[in-house]
């Protein structure tokens, strides 16, 4: 008799900008746009189906007396089974998403943890933008669950776009950090086993423009709109308090409104729009242009962005001489937008969403279903909606004159504007409700779930723990546990002491080799030995294989095609047969015929080949499988084995260690570290030592009180 297959946990990652379950302040910043409601809905979404049985939807503390206290909270009900968590994520205060790339790792660790507090793995994991991309990425493949993925915007689009605009490779990095947004972007891509689009446009013309676009992985489903929030103005409508505000603005307050709601910012591109109403000659006289530009209570405490888009807002207006005839109020409550389509719709005007680029579009989807007819940007998803919705025009977003006869056109036909308007209303609720785009969603990801029936998970404390061990000291071997015998001596007599701490190695060398050498020293036995540069795991004193880990690290490995591509690459070649591993290929690289490091991956990637390429020395070159290094062994051990982060002690020397440092493990840099690792100095519970090899690792376990530190109670919070 078959089993039912149980109901699923879904984990949804999305990172950066303001999360809260209501009251949202979107428009707040850059970073705090379309996606926060988006998320918050899929989540709502889903956990209403009748397959899900908890929806956890992931984003970062923030205590910061700049926001709401509401952003510091643990955990937030928002819906039955629905819940937003924030975990710790690098410094307490509020990040603009630029800046939150160095503690990604910490933010990894502390969602391993909080899997651990609910006792579950996720079925599978959503990530949402590149940033939870890259953490989606480590987790899915740490917890051996699909990797789902919405981009939402792309690094390589905005790269295009700004470039267009004359912003030079060297200012565009500098403030928007796009090559680690692309690189974690081409990673995400990489592992996703699936990834969501919201248009075909989306797909062709914006994801293909990656290494790793896998066509067979996309699938479009358009989100859906709250049709209890967004319909058409009824026949008793009442004007909404909202109006007032933009009354006060306006000379002639019953005429048409020309409706933009978005961010301040640029690429959202109110500057043409103002352009068109102002230099059409009918325009002023026929309509009254409304910009919901956020909220903001003073310009000078906006971000940048924000500052320069309401600087340039104004100017334009006084340009023009538009006052009374544009409104742009200081404040809008989330519940007032529905109003605003209502009010727009019912005084015969138009939406407009001029913005440069729009992945999707979803405001055009309200306006649809609020009965207002639109002119929209024909870059990107608007193309879609406007097909399938059939109200409205598609514009040039960057012709003034054109979006100013669009506009005009759209408002003096009135038989054609009630066909949009009608229109609008019946296909929205037709194609774009959250019921159809979860229908579809699970059955997308069914095929992507484990066959087999398997256990909640392996983060459980309980049967996979060692029985005897409650923390571990993981060391890497050459220039930082060997080097000074004396010191060595003392912090194996400190471990012999605390039988309660297990030791550990983290290696580029075999593992015969590191045998060997640790004998020489007279170091016993560790009970985990990471070897090949995390491509192996056995446990001593026997030297057992962890083949969950090989099988686990075999993910999408071919290495006969991997040295097949490589034989064709100047200036690389193997390594004697005896550095050669299962999970490991060998290089020695001449840097002087050789192509960079990020042109090797570029060619793998164009071959739909995956590997992790690290390059020590500037002589050595090697290929590990997507899933296999030093850092995330170290997690997969201590999830495993049901260690906490804070119960690890690991400890390098060298940029190999780097990867392996970060998180929310306790760290040290022994004292002759290489000067690869000085970037490493700000971050939290990493000690650089004084002194040097095993002396730095003493050093560190005093500093830490390592063998003092509690085991953390268990925190039934998550549970609730």
């Amino acid at each position: 008799m078959s089993r039912e297959r149980p109901k699923v946990y879904v984990a949804l990652l999305s990172i950066h900008g303001l999360m809260r379950g209501s009251h949202l302040e979107l428009g707040r910043d850059a970073d705090t746009g379309g996606q926060i409601r988006y998320v918050l809905e899929l989540a709502r979404a889903l956990a209403a189906s009748p397959e899900v049985a908890r929806v956890d939807l992931i984003t970062r503390q923030v205590i910061d007396p700049k926001v709401d206290p509401d952003y510091a909270e643990p955990i937030e009900p928002i819906a039955p089974n629905a819940f937003i968590v924030r975990l710790p994520c690098g410094p307490r205060r509020y990040l603009r998403k630029e800046s939150l790339w160095p503690h990604l790792y910490s933010f990894t660790d502390a969602a391993l943890q909080h899997f651990r507090r609910v006792g579950r793995t996720p079925d599978w994991i959503h990530s949402h933008y590149a940033d939870a991309g890259w953490v989606g990425a480590r987790l899915a493949g740490l917890l051996e669950v699909p990797l789902i993925h919405t981009g939402h915007s792309l690094g390589r689009v905005k790269q295009r776009r700004l470039h267009e605009q004359g912003m030079s490779t060297e200012a565009s990095e500098a403030q928007y950090n796009l090559g680690q947004r692309i690189e974690a972007e081409e990673i995400t891509l990489d592992h996703a086993a699936l990834v969501v689009a919201s248009t075909r446009q989306e797909v062709d013309d914006q994801y293909g423009l990656y290494g790793n676009f896998h066509p067979k992985r996309m699938v479009v489903i358009p989100p859906g709109v709250n049709l209890a929030r967004f319909h058409p103005p009824s026949r008793d409508f009442r004007t909404p308090p909202i109006a007032a505000q933009l009354h006060r603005f306006l000379r002639h307050p019953k005429r048409p409104m020309v409706l933009a709601l978005a961010r301040p910012d640029p690429k959202k591109n109110f500057e043409t729009l103002i352009r068109a109403f102002a230099e059409h000659p009918d325009l002023r006289h026929r309509a009254n242009l409304v910009l919901i530009a956020g909220n903001r209570d003073e310009i000078e405490t906006m971000d940048r962005g924000g500052r320069e888009v309401m600087g340039k807002i104004l100017s334009l207006i006084d340009r023009y001489d538009l006052y009374g005839h544009v409104a742009y109020p200081k404040h809008h409550a989330i519940t007032d937008v529905p109003e605003l389509y209502r009010l727009a719709a019912k005084s015969g005007g138009l939406f407009v969403n001029p913005a440069l680029n729009e992945p999707f579009g979803l405001t055009l989807i309200e306006a649809a279903a609020s009965g207002l007819p639109v002119v929209a940007t024909e870059d990107g998803g608007p193309r879609d909606i406007l097909a399938t919705c059939q109200h409205g025009l598609l514009v040039d977003p960057m012709d003034a004159d054109r979006m100013g006869e669009a506009i005009v056109s759209g408002l003096n036909d009135p038989a054609r504007w009630r066909k949009w308007s009608k229109s609008g209303a019946s296909q929205a609720e037709k194609h774009f409700t959250w019921q159809a785009h979860i229908e579809r969603y699970l059955k997308k990801i069914a095929p992507l779930r484990p066959k087999r029936l398997r256990p909640d998970s392996a983060l459980v404390r309980g049967a996979y723990r060692l029985t005897s061990v409650d923390r571990v000291l993981i060391c890497d071997i050459d220039n930082t546990l060997l080097g000074d015998p004396d010191s060595l001596k003392k912090l194996i007599k400190r471990l012999n002491d605390h039988p309660q701490t297990a030791f550990g190695i983290a290696t580029g060398r075999r593992l015969d080799s590191a045998v060997k050498v640790l004998k020489q020293w007279g170091v016993p036995m560790p009970e985990v030995l990471i070897t090949s540069v995390g491509s192996e795991i056995h446990y001593g004193p026997n030297l057992s294989e962890d083949c969950n880990w090989s099988r686990h690290i075999d993910y999408r490995w071919r290495p006969d095609a991997l040295r097949e591509a490589m034989a064709k690459i100047a200036g690389v070649r193997l390594q004697a047969k005896s550095e050669q591993r299962k999970h490991k290929i060998s290089y020695l690289i001449d840097i002087d015929r050789a192509p960079t490091i990020r042109g090797i991956v570029q060619q793998l990637r164009r071959l739909d080949l995956h590997a992790r390429v690290i390059a020590s020395h500037e002589r050595y070159l090697d290929l590990l499988p997507v899933r296999g290094s030093k850092g995330l062994a170290v997690r997969y051990f201590a999830s495993r084995w049901g260690i906490p982060p804070e119960h690890i002690l690991v400890a390098g020397d060298s940029g190999n260690d780097e990867e392996m440092l970060r998180g929310n493990t306790l760290g040290v840099v022994v004292g002759n570290y290489s000067a690869e690792l000085e970037r490493l100095r700000d971050i939290p519970h990493l000690l650089f030592a004084r002194g040097h090899y095993a002396e730095g690792i003493l050093e560190a376990i005093d500093h830490y009180r390592f063998f003092d530190i509690p085991w953390p109670e268990v925190d039934e919070e998550s549970s609730a």
